[in-house]
């Protein structure tokens, strides 16, 4: 068995771990809740077999690196990184709606990887732009940066969701956190996101200097990346000296969120010498 086909699989534990959260919230299933969870680590504990075999099966072929060179190697993490952080939310809070809702993102992430007639799991040979030791260090910072702002945009729509009035205590929001413990995780993913994006741009420069003598070239990635770390800047800038909070921070984060999936997939139809992670 393959690492793509292990992968693949787990498009679908995935999907079922969805459909167990959402049974939990919409019947208060506390079993199906249990089972979801469950479910999760199995598709997380298939999710980094498949990365790691792969990364073995490309030093079989005679290529031999990290598997983060391509569009389809990055869906696979970028799903890994948010399970991981949503499972961890969901242990350390007691509860499993923000996994209900993440759990929907992480499964459309593999199910895309995994379904597109568009992208391709081929292992292939590294360009010469990827070939550096930089190369896990720049993308592991940047979509465990992603992964932070993914979850931190599903628990802003949660909060403007419950404050616009869905929050009667017998819908099914009345099982959401409270809006302040809302605002303070979306607060909390911000920072972490913030934290390893910003650590993936220095990463990604110093890179720069020592493949192209520049550390900053104005690629279309590298633009819209520093456009996303302004949007979080201000979000974060806004509330310790502003004092904002609840739906304007919401807000911007949302608005971030949407940055980071023109930074992630709209710049690979632009010429650069990020362009590589639509080559199918």
């Amino acid at each position: 068995m393959n690492s793509s086909i292990i992968l693949s699989s787990v498009t679908f534990v995935y999907g079922l771990a969805g459909v167990l959260y959402m049974v939990a919230l919409l019947f208060k299933q506390g079993l199906a809740g249990k089972l979801a969870t469950f479910v999760t680590a199995v598709g997380i504990t298939g999710n980094i077999t498949g990365i790691v075999l792969r990364w073995i099966e490309s030093y079989k072929l005679g290529f031999g690196h990290a598997p983060l060179s391509n569009l389809y190697e990055s869906l696979i993490f970028f799903a890994l990184t948010i399970a991981c952080l949503y499972i961890f939310i969901e242990i350390k809070y007691g509860n499993r709606t923000i996994s209900t809702f993440s759990s929907i993102i992480v499964f459309l992430t593999m199910a895309y990887a995994s379904l597109s007639p568009n992208i391709s799991d081929r292992i292939q040979p590294l360009i010469p732009a990827l070939k550096s030791n930089w190369l896990i260090a720049h993308v592991l910072t940047c979509f465990l940066g992603y992964a932070g702002f993914a979850v931190a945009f599903t628990i802003s729509l949660l909060f403007l969701i419950k404050k616009s009035g869905t929050n009667s205590r017998e819908g099914i929001f009345s099982r959401v956190p409270g809006l302040d413990t809302l605002d303070e995780l979306t607060h909390q993913m911000v920072i972490f996101g913030f934290f390893f994006l910003s650590i993936g741009i220095i990463t990604g420069a110093v890179w720069a200097n020592s493949a192209w003598g520049r550390y900053w070239g104005w690629d279309p990635k590298e633009t819209w990346s520093l456009i996303t770390w302004f949007i979080y800047a201000t979000l974060l800038h806004a509330r310790l000296m502003r004092g904002w909070r609840g739906n304007r921070i919401a807000v911007i984060s949302l608005i971030g969120f949407m940055a980071v999936i023109f930074t992630y997939f709209g710049v690979n139809y632009l010429p650069g010498l990020h362009s590589y992670g639509a080559i199918k």
